[in-house]
């Protein structure tokens, strides 16, 4: 089961400050006799989240070049939403949540090179 678009989330309210910790892990792509093919599909990194209290995994497509920034430095997702898989048990059933994005990027690269371009050019 799952949901049918995920749920988009207010990245303010939901992750506060997210600062990039390291590469969790890379998903390979799986060859019709059910090896597992070189192409990766997505990574997934793990991420410092303050306003969850504790470290959050984020999975982005591998079209988005792998992110290799300073420990610690604070990032920010772009669209991110989250979704669930649900699997039946004899009890009931077993939900994950996970959290993709379209990208992470550096938190403050847009406005830094704002904030280099007013001042080399004075009004």
């Amino acid at each position: 089961m799952r949901l049918a678009n995920g749920i988009v989330i207010d990245k303010e309210k939901t992750f506060g400050v997210l600062k990039f910790s390291a590469l969790r892990r890379e998903v390979h792509v799986q060859n019709e006799d059910g090896t597992v093919s070189e192409e990766i599909k997505e990574r997934t990194y793990d991420l410092k989240c303050n306003t969850q209290g504790r470290m959050i995994q984020v999975s982005v497509p591998a079209t988005v070049p792998l992110k290799d920034y300073d420990y610690n430095a604070e990032v920010e997702l772009i669209n991110p939403v989250a979704d669930t898989v649900a699997n039946a048990n004899y009890r009931g059933a077993d939900v994950y949540w996970y959290v993709k994005a379209d990208d992470i990027v550096l938190k403050n690269k847009g406005n830094t090179s704002n904030r280099i371009t007013q001042s080399q050019n004075p009004k």
